[in-house]
């Protein structure tokens, strides 16, 4: 099945304004958020007079050299982007942030997420002329913005803004003025920091951490927020209030350090594996084994409540990217061999249970199971802090089609006996949601788990894909 997106991102930004060290304080934020994109990396720098900028392909060490870290010195105002892209879309052209030039001044732009009607906006903006140079949802905002035709650079983001649907957060830059927008569901996330009396703001709170800079709050959905030399002033957009923060976010992406609305990702995590264990707690095991790393602390709460020691059965090599995001079946079935071993003395002759966030391919999963069962597990009991992942995503993560996941193409039972477990657990729907409630959350897309989709899918469908539920907007 062809895929209707020809990019869905699931990246990282950071930007700050006002700091001496702009440059150097963003590689290290991006440094922390590594986990969010291994395809690219930039930063576009501004000094009030012009905006500057470096990027490259691959690892944020390899995508800027030192050279280009010490061509930004000096500028006090910076964002950046760590980036992944989907199928055929990782040169560097696409690599953001992109930097424009124009009459109007400079701009710099990036985002994470993915826009719904970006094919449809893009097809107006070309039949009026608009020549695009990359295939990126970020180049329409910047088209957008250029367009518009009202008087200040804040009501032609705002313009801009109202033009495009989908899940964003946006970073633009001008020379004298950093301006941040996430879309009116907060599907994606973005937190306002505070260092040394400069405002930050950043994908995950682990890159405040990085930095050394304090948490303010999360942006909130439909929100506009403008910094400059005089400070900080809030403002929407849009005035639809629906939260729906993606559920994934809290059970793989995000580092387990990070925070989401005060509340730490390992906690969720682990709340999440309690619960799992109220279903596992029919099945006679000796360890539990969570699946390094964004398992483990969903594994911890399993181990707590059934009061099984959770032991390290399986390793990870630090020096393989995650699996999810790489692209094509054959490199993820090489990079899980890389990625994950066994430990032959803690799992022989155990009867394990072992718990992973998510299955989308099913890959990592049977592999674990034969290598367990190859370094002598007697049982192996597969649990999942997360319900099955049935339908394609449109909002930023590479799972767009129903044909790359495998609990859209079999039941529980058949995915059980395809990836070689004794048993196959997953988590409830409404149980997770209970968890994140019980976290003070305001609302969490699960479209992925339930096909009700909390933003219209504008973009033309393939037939099949014509009847997908939709509430909201």
């Amino acid at each position: 099945m062809d895929d209707i997106r020809g990019i869905n991102e699931e990246c990282g930004v950071f930007g700050i304004w006002g700091h001496e060290r702009a440059s150097e304080l963003t590689y290290i934020a991006l440094h922390s958020m590594q986990h969010r994109g291994q395809e690219g990396a930039g930063i576009v720098c501004s000094n009030n007079d012009y905006l500057f900028g470096a990027r490259g392909t691959g690892l944020l060490t390899n995508a800027l050299s030192n050279e280009q870290l010490l061509s930004l010195k000096g500028f006090p105002h910076a964002i950046g982007h760590v980036r992944y892209a989907a199928k055929g879309s990782s040169e560097l052209s696409n690599v953001q942030p992109f930097l424009f030039k124009s009459s109007r001044g400079d701009l710099g732009i990036c985002h994470n997420g993915n826009l719904v009607n970006a094919l449809n906006v893009r097809a107006a903006l070309e039949d009026d002329g608009a020549i695009f140079q990359t295939t990126s949802d970020a180049e329409i905002l910047a088209h957008l913005i250029r367009r518009s035709k009202q008087s200040t650079h804040k009501e032609r983001v705002k313009s801009a803004l109202k033009q495009v649907k989908g899940a964003f957060s946006y970073l633009v830059m001008q020379e004298h003025a950093l301006t941040v927008a996430m879309d009116d569901h907060g599907v994606r996330p973005l937190m306002l920091g505070e260092l040394d009396g400069c405002y930050c703001v950043a994908s995950e709170t682990c890159a405040f951490d990085a930095i050394g800079a304090n948490y303010i709050r999360d942006v909130e959905p439909g929100e506009l927020i403008t910094i400059n030399d005089d400070g900080i002033e809030f403002d929407r957009y849009s005035d639809i209030d629906n939260p729906n923060m993606c559920s994934m976010e809290y059970i793989y992406f995000a580092r387990a350090d990070s925070n989401f609305r005060g509340h730490s990702t390992y906690r969720i995590r682990k709340a999440l594996g309690r619960k799992l264990a109220e279903s596992l707690g029919h099945i006679e095991a000796d360890i539990v084994i969570g699946v390094p790393d964004s398992s483990l602390a969903a594994a911890n709460g399993v181990a707590e409540v059934l009061h099984i020691p959770q032991e390290q059965g399986l390793i990870k090599n630090r020096y393989v990217g995650r699996t999810f995001i790489d692209k094509g079946q054959e490199a993820r079935e090489r990079k899980v061999r890389m990625k994950l071993s066994t430990v032959k003395d803690i799992v022989e002759g155990k009867r394990v249970i072992v718990i992973d966030d998510s299955i989308v391919r099913g890959t990592t999963s049977k592999y674990i199971v034969k290598a367990l069962r190859d370094a002598g597990a007697l049982e192996v009991h597969m649990g999942v802090a997360s319900p099955p992942l049935i339908h394609p995503c449109f909002y930023g993560v590479d799972v767009s089609t129903h044909a790359e996941i495998i609990a859209s193409q079999k039941s529980i039972s058949e995915i059980c006996e395809e990836i070689g477990a004794d048993t196959l657990t997953y988590m409830e729907v409404e149980d997770m949601h209970d968890v994140y409630r019980s976290f003070g959350s305001r609302g969490e897309c699960a479209a992925c788990f339930t096909g009700n989709y909390p933003i219209e899918i504008i973009d033309n469908l393939l037939p099949q894909q014509k009847d997908l539920k939709t509430k909201g907007v």
